[in-house]
């Protein structure tokens, strides 16, 4: 029984994918690491809270409990960079955004561990995935796959400064209908939150993979900076939600996501 993975179904033509936000870690990979807090740092804190409301709307909802530590289930399977030159983590990585290892000496994953991690972790989350987007395609003729993700404002080594409130990833421009992408803009536009679309953020191997806008499915990719509703840890402190910031983002998303879904049902908009 998979007890780490979590799938709601609703009936809506939208599926909130949240891969990142898990803290929980195996204890074999545990015994390995260096510190568990070191960890956990890089998760996509409270994002299950931040959309739960999703649940009303009628949105799918698949999120992992698993650290990405354990396995990153938006990265390519096969190992190959998602941003070629530019520094970003793996399947399994080996160190934390700001370069700081994970792994005692020695420990880190070989091949037949990633291989191992692949199977038990990875393909079950795309299983589910494949298994929701035929599910409601059958239903409505398409699909949008929204991957619901958050970061630190400020990460020196993946970006300079301090990245905008919100970075919307469409695989610049292949993984979703231009005119779905606009009406996602419009409400981001309105919100009173800086943004910005395919800046350092693209989307990641979710967004690329399932992407198939001449087929009906529509994936995009949200990438919020955790100052908009919760306050930002620092060094390995627990990050602390923000009830009044994080009423605000909600205040957008809402509209932003039942706008998804009244697009995906307009026959005009086909």
């Amino acid at each position: 029984m998979t007890t780490w993975l979590h799938v709601h179904q609703g009936v809506a033509p939208l599926i909130i994918s949240i891969p990142h936000a898990g803290t929980v870690i195996p204890q074999e990979i545990i015994s390995t690491l260096r510190s568990l807090s070191l960890a956990v740092r890089d998760a996509d804190w409270f994002i299950p809270q931040l959309y739960d409301f999703a649940l009303d709307l009628g949105a799918t909802v698949i999120r992992t409990d698993l650290s990405r530590t354990a396995i990153d289930v938006n990265r390519d399977p096969s190992g190959v960079s998602l941003y070629p030159g530019q520094v970003t983590t793996g399947l399994c990585p080996d160190m934390t955004f700001d370069g700081e290892p994970l792994y005692l000496e020695g420990r880190a994953p070989d091949a037949g561990e990633v291989d191992r991690r692949r199977t038990a972790y990875f393909t079950p989350y795309h299983q589910a995935l494949d298994n929701q987007i035929a599910r409601l395609k059958r239903d409505h003729g398409r699909v949008v796959l929204f991957d619901a993700h958050s970061i630190r404002s400020r990460v020196a080594p993946l970006f300079e400064g301090q990245l905008p409130a919100l970075n919307l990833g469409t695989h610049s421009g292949a993984s979703a209908d231009p005119r779905l992408v606009a009406v996602v803009e419009a409400q981001c536009e309105t919100s009173g939150f800086s943004h910005v679309t395919n800046g350092r953020f693209k989307g990641g191997w979710i967004t690329r993979h399932y992407g198939r806008p001449a087929d009906g499915i529509h994936a995009l990719q949200m990438e919020m900076a955790q100052r908009v509703y919760m306050d930002e840890p620092l060094g390995l402190a627990l990050p602390v939600w923000a009830p009044e910031r994080a009423a605000a983002a909600r205040g957008l998303l809402r509209p932003l996501l039942q706008s998804m879904i009244d697009w995906t049902l307009d026959k005009a908009a086909t």
